[in-house]
């Protein structure tokens, strides 16, 4: 399962890593965040090593939510070398985020 990140971590984990980092905004009461929920689990056993694949429950941690702009979720938001390089609004297939990371870590 993906790290769980929070206002404690975030920038720890986030923003001081040396590899790429996705890090998926969600809820449990949103219905397109549990549909990409799984995928993020997969992607996070798929690229261990590789990179940080991490989630942020935005009803715990509502400073991270509010620094990064999150309105809408599921939001996934690709970090390198500390800064916003990509992001993904919406649900979207697995591939879609494969291709982004794979295109952080080459």
């Amino acid at each position: 399962m993906a790290l769980e990140l929070n206002d404690n971590n975030f920038e720890e984990v986030v923003l001081k890593s040396d590899k790429p980092v996705l890090v998926d905004f969600w809820a449990e009461w949103c219905g397109p965040c549990r549909m990409v929920g799984p995928v993020v689990d997969e992607l996070y056993k798929e690229y261990e090593g590789k990179a940080i694949i991490g989630k942020v429950n935005v009803d715990n941690n509502p400073e991270i939510s509010m620094k990064f702009g999150i309105r809408n979720i599921p939001a996934l938001l690709y970090f390198k070398n500390g800064e916003v390089v990509d992001k993904q609004i919406g649900a979207a297939p697995k591939s879609a985020l494969a291709s982004k990371l794979d295109a952080l870590i080459n």
